[in-house]
Formats: C-alpha cells, structure tokens, sequence
C-alpha cells in the first residue's frame, strides 16, 4: 500500500511548455484556407450586387428634338400663322425661312393646309389645336380682321400661361396699338426682316427643345 501511494505521488507532471505546444500543433492543424475563402466570397457578393444596381439606373440620355419618340410629334405642326389675307406675302416669306431652316420647322398656312370645304371656324381651331406654338402677325390688317382676333383668343385660350408658346410679331403698327390681351407677352419687332424671323425661328426652337 504505501509503495503504490510512493509511486503516485512520484508520477511527472506536463509541464506548461509542452502544453503549449500541443496548442500550437492543434492550431496548425487547422484548415488556412477557411478565412480566405470567406474574404474572396464577400468581395464578390460585393461586386456582383454593385453591378445589378448600376444596371438597374434608369437611363437619363436626352431624347432627341429629332427623334421618332420625341414629344415634338405628338402634334402635326411646330407652329401655326395667323395673319389676315392682305398679309398672306410676308407670312409666306416667313414660312419659307422656316421650314428652309435645317431643323425643317413644320409651319401651318391657313390657305395652303387648310381643307378645302372646310368650315372657317372649324379650320382655324383645329390648327391652333394642333400646333405648339403660334405666330401672331400683328399688323393693322390683322387689328381689322375678326378671323384674326378669333385666331388669337384661340391661342390665348389654348395656353392661358403662353410658356413661349405664344409668339406676337409687330409689323407696321405703334406699341399703343398692341392688343390689350397680349400686353403680358413680349413681342417681336419685324423692322429689320431677317434678324425678325431669326428671332421667330430661335424661340420656336426654344420651346421645342424644352418640350423634348
């Protein structure tokens, strides 16, 4: 009995060293690669997700004033003249200067596109309804004309808050003379006759390109 006690109490014991070192083997036994794999997992999870959001932006490319799905054709004409019959010659070399320009300005001539048969009054309200804007030959003609005052309240009606739309054009007449309805608006003087139509063609244009 007390030689088996002895040899007990005789028994080593592990040193803290060479537990330590079984930690370190244990631990070098451990698969390297798990930490990595999980890094190079995420990165592309990350990548992958940023391309399905970026592919999914809405595209915010500009639509073309030209294109077939600009606004510009939803109505048949850029613009429509209204002026009295004794004016029908300038009218007529300002539709020539338009539509010759390169952006090939649609332009509404009551006695070349109106219907033939066609009701006056009927003529008249389809193309103010069917043009973005309206140029308003303002002339003592015009002043005298009641097609001409029922052409412009059509417009004014049309587009109570102009917006550009509304294009006014003095020939010939003193500013006393502007019609009371238009005084909100800006007009065009016609005295110099090409820098006139250029000024027609630039605000035509205007409003063209911020309804595209």
């Amino acid at each position: 009995m007390a030689g088996w006690l002895r040899r007990l109490l005789q028994k080593p014991k592990q040193s803290s060293s060479s537990r330590g070192s079984n930690l370190n083997a244990v631990s070098n036994q451990a698969p390297s690669s798990t930490p990595s794999s999980s890094l190079e997992t995420a990165a592309s999870f990350s990548t992958s997700s940023s391309v399905v959001t970026l592919g999914q932006l809405p595209s915010t490319s500009p639509v073309s004033m030209s294109s077939s799905g600009s606004a510009r054709w939803a109505k048949s004409y850029d613009v429509c003249i209204c002026h009295s019959a004794e004016d029908l010659e300038f009218a007529e070399e300002m539709v020539s200067y338009l539509e010759s320009q390169p952006e090939s300005i649609r332009c509404f001539l009551q006695l070349r596109d109106a219907m033939p048969g066609g009701a006056i009054m009927t003529e008249l309200c389809s193309a103010v309804h069917n043009s973005h804007c309206w140029v308003l030959l303002i002339t003592p003609n015009f002043l005298e004309d009641s097609w001409c005052r029922y052409q412009m309240h059509q417009a004014l009606a049309e587009a109570p808050m102009a917006n550009g739309r509304i294009i006014p054009i003095l020939k010939g007449i003193d500013r006393k003379d502007y019609p009371q309805e238009l005084r909100c608006l800006y007009y065009i003087n016609v005295t110099l006759q090409e820098n006139g139509f250029r000024q027609i063609r630039n605000t035509i244009l205007c409003y063209l390109r911020e309804l595209c």
